[in-house]
């Protein structure tokens, strides 16, 4: 290693970097540093190098020491907000500076009016290229004093290797919930794939793309803007290719939404769910299901480790053989996982190991004479603690994945594994958190359920939960973990709430419900390929909702009559270029092909502003969801259109029986311009006609529904749309959403107005919204009409069930009763849940 001094690039009074009024900076997420509170109003060059950033707003720069090391200096605190007014840059990128070199002059006082803090930054932003950062001086420094030094690394750098350095475009996260574990995971491994030095930066923060837990740390939220920058050799092809597959989503689907491009909503704190019956804990539900059966308490005991080592190359191949064994585990873990998705939680841990942030802190502990165990825990337990205090739920959550990935390491370091407990049939296991891997390995033949006091719904441990069936409470009240042992209780992982004090009696009728619910799941998928009819003969055609040909496969194979809703954006998203005509009519085919005779009603396009395609701009607007979206994109780019309609009428010999239906019409000129590309390019082809709908989504084609029934083949309500538009509600907003519910009779109403219309002019009508899949709605939109209900695939079985309950006399007059009323609560009381 060589040592690297720099100097204070201006005057003013040290402050340790942990102690700055900003978590970026005072956790290290930029990295290992320093700040200065200046006297003075022009920064200087700390060291010999080249300036390789200067930010747009002037308020910071970076200088790239020979040895590869970056200092970015950062004046102030929240002054990107200045737009760079007060700044005045006297360097450019690729200047050679000396240390002392002036390089920005700033405005103290404006700084100090207009910003959070004058405090300076003086930081190593790739602190993986060093060791040992020491800062030298206290109270005052002057321009040009000793500030500190460090050990840099002997690794050669991408500058040493005579690389350049490549800056992307800016890049719109599309992935619904950020940079979270997962995609973080797959970006990072695709870093790790080139020699060069690659980083993320949004704004002022910045990550190695290499680190996982330094680009969570970031918090990179759907449609925040960043980019990808690399320095060395294969710089080119390392910024193409992270674009795209970020561009691309990273192997999750794209959506931009709406909050993403409006101003944000401050959410109110919820606060946690408290009971005042002793009797009775309340939490979140984590994964639904009933379990009753004893208390286990499960407590990790706690891994003694020793602080300090004699031979730091011994403690070195401690740690990695360590790591070495717990990969092995890892992929033993994902490889037992039949769930894709669910494995991938384990390769995130996986990549997580190889975390070269996480690998360098553990080392630098090591080479100051603590032991393998001691550095390693003292590592990844602050990576859970900086990722536990973030403000994002999601992220937050992955702390415990961290320390799942830590405590693997740390057991084969000690030896010290984790005893098994022993557990009988119908243990409810009581934990102040759980791991993935805990949950992983659980025997769903002995436990009937878990709850945590830690950890929320949207956690690694919940999914799993879930894919395993496993009955679920995160969040429950910390005196959970006072149940004595053995006391007997009763978990609902719907509804989050544990029970105590529970009878023996009480216990038979629960199980005695617990079996009526298998009986009569096992009894509607028996009857699952029948015909849904009421008990006085009517009809009612139960389709699903697929987004491409595995959920055909499975649709079919669940009883479905055929696909109602055919969400054709799943050949559109996650890619960098419109899909070809050929290879949407490949796919179109193929999915016709599952379903000989049965209706295949495809939707084309539904994208816009909210659900944006990195190939198909779209102007930022005000409102997206009132913008140019669904059939508008397509009649603005007429060209996709065209070629979608070629490639589906290419498709319609396969054996279904192919219907078109095109989204967002909110006028007749809208359906009419649709309808005539579309038969447009039927004629060119010489293909027999086609079924033209309507989606009905926007109010005024239901207010107008005799006008459109005139002139399209069929109607299918969507109704997730329709109901935010006529009661001017997001679905999304964290206040209204509980509001925005389908059963609404001012919803109803407009859906009783379109079959109406459409069964005046012999058309049929269905819906496909979620509220298709609702047991409540079911009945009243038999009695309002509706000839077909699309649900999702796991909904058929229960939908037709429901269908076979009810006469059709009955569902008039409760649709009947359902206008009368003037709430949905008010509606859904005439249609009570089943207990069992």
């Amino acid at each position: 290693m060589s040592e690297l001094s720099l100097t204070a690039p201006l005057t003013g009074v040290v402050v340790p970097i942990d102690v700055v009024p900003d978590p970026v900076f005072a956790r290290k997420m930029v990295g290992e540093g320093v700040s200065i509170d200046p006297l003075e109003s022009r920064l200087h060059a700390p060291c010999d190098g080249e300036v390789v950033l200067v930010h747009a707003s002037k308020h910071a720069v970076t200088v790239r020491h020979d040895s590869g090391v970056e200092v970015l200096m950062h004046i102030g605190l929240d002054t990107v907000g200045m737009e760079g007014e007060g700044f005045t840059t006297l360097v450019k990128i690729g200047d050679r500076v000396l240390a002392g070199t002036p390089l920005i002059d700033f405005d103290l006082d404006m700084v100090a009016r207009e910003a959070k803090s004058v405090l300076t930054q003086i930081v190593i932003s790739n602190s993986e290229r060093i060791s040992g950062f020491e800062a030298l001086g206290e109270g005052i420094v002057h321009s040009g004093d000793s500030l500190a030094v460090m050990q840099v690394k002997e690794e050669g750098s991408e500058a040493d290797q005579g690389g350049k350095t490549v800056t992307s475009p800016a890049i719109i996260i599309g992935n619904p919930t950020g940079l979270h574990a997962r995609p973080t995971a797959v970006l990072v491994g695709l870093a790790k794939k080139f020699a060069s030095k690659v980083t993320l930066q949004r704004g002022d923060d910045s990550a190695n793309a290499k680190s996982v837990v330094a680009i969570m740390a970031m918090q990179v939220l759907n449609g925040d803007s960043v980019h990808v920058v690399a320095v060395g050799t294969d710089a080119d092809e390392a910024v193409e290719t992270l674009t795209r597959e970020i561009e691309a989503g990273l192997g999750e689907e794209v959506q931009l939404s709406a909050a993403a491009v409006a101003p944000p909503v401050t959410q109110r704190p919820t606060a946690p769910r408290r009971s005042s019956d002793p009797n009775l804990l309340l939490g979140v539900g984590a994964s639904p299901g009933l379990g009753v059966g004893r208390v286990v308490q499960v407590r990790r005991k706690e891994i003694t480790v020793e602080e300090t080592a004699s031979d730091k190359h011994v403690e070195r191949r401690k740690l990695n053989s360590a790591i070495d064994r717990a990969l092995v585990e890892l992929q033993a873990l994902e490889s037992g996982m039949e769930d894709k998705s669910k494995a991938e939680i384990f390769a995130a841990h996986r990549e997580l190991l190889a975390d070269p942030d996480l690998l360098d802190l553990a080392s630098s502990a090591i080479d100051k004479g603590k032991s393998a165990a001691y550095a390693w825990r003292g590592a990844y337990q602050s990576f859970a603690d900086q990722l536990a205090g973030l403000s994002n739920e999601v992220l937050a959550g992955r702390a415990n994945d961290v320390r799942d990935v830590g405590i693997r390491v740390l057991e084969e370091l000690t030896g010290q594994k984790s005893e098994q407990t022993e557990l009988e049939e119908g243990s409810i296991l009581i934990a102040e958190d759980l791991t993935p891997s805990d949950t992983a390995q659980m025997d769903r033949t002995k436990v009937a359920g878990f709850a945590t006091v830690n950890g929320g719904a949207s956690s690694h441990v919940a999914i799993l939960a879930r894919s395993l069936d496993i009955p679920a409470i995160a969040g429950i009240e910390a005196r959970a973990l006072d149940l004595p042992e053995g006391e007997l209780v009763f978990l609902d992982g719907t509804r989050g709430a544990l029970r105590t004090g529970v009878t023996e009696q009480e216990v038979e009728e629960i199980r005695s419900r617990q079996l009526r619910i298998a009986e009569r799941r096992a009894e509607e998928q028996a009857h699952a390929h029948e015909p849904a009819k009421t008990t006085d003969g009517h009809s009612v055609l139960v389709v699903a909702n697929i987004g491409g040909l595995e959920d055909a496969k499975k649709a079919v194979a669940g009883g479905a009559e055929g696909v109602g809703l055919l969400r054709s954006e799943f050949l559109f998203l996650g890619r960098r270029s419109a899909p070809s005509e050929d290879e949407q009519a490949e796919i179109y085919h193929s999915i016709a092909a599952t379903m000989p005779g049965k209706p295949l009603v495809i939707r084309t396009l539904d994208v816009g502003g909210d659900k944006p395609l990195a190939y198909l701009p779209i102007a930022p607007e005000e409102n997206p969801f009132l913008g140019l979206r669904g059939v508008r994109v397509g009649l603005d780019r007429p060209e996709i259109l065209r070629t979608q309609s070629r490639a589906i009428l290419r498709a319609v010999e396969a054996g279904a029986q192919i219907h078109v239906m095109f989204p967002m019409i909110a006028t007749l000129t809208d359906f009419r311009q649709a309808k005539e590309i579309f038969e447009d390019e039927r004629r060119k082809l010489g293909v027999s006609q086609v079924p033209l709908g309507v989606m009905v989504e926007v109010p005024s084609v239901a207010v107008m529904a005799d006008q459109f029934a005139r002139e399209a083949d069929f109607f299918s309500v969507g109704t997730n749309d329709m109901t935010q538009y006529t009661l001017a509600m997001d679905r999304g907003h964290p206040m209204l959403a509980p509001q925005v519910d389908a059963v609404n009779p001012a919803v109803l109403t407009l859906i009783g107005r379109a079959a109406e219309a459409a069964h005046r002019y012999d058309r049929w009508i269905g819906v496909c919204g979620g509220v298709a899949s609702d047991p409540q709605a079911v009945p009243l939109l038999i009695g309002l009409g509706v000839d077909e209900l699309s649900c999702s695939i796991p909904a058929i079985a229960n939908v037709k069930a429901q269908v076979r309950q009810y006469s059709m006399d009955y569902c008039r007059d409760l649709a009947e009763g359902a206008l009368r009323k003037t709430t949905s609560a008010e509606v859904r009381d005439l249609v009570p849940l089943e207990e069992d």
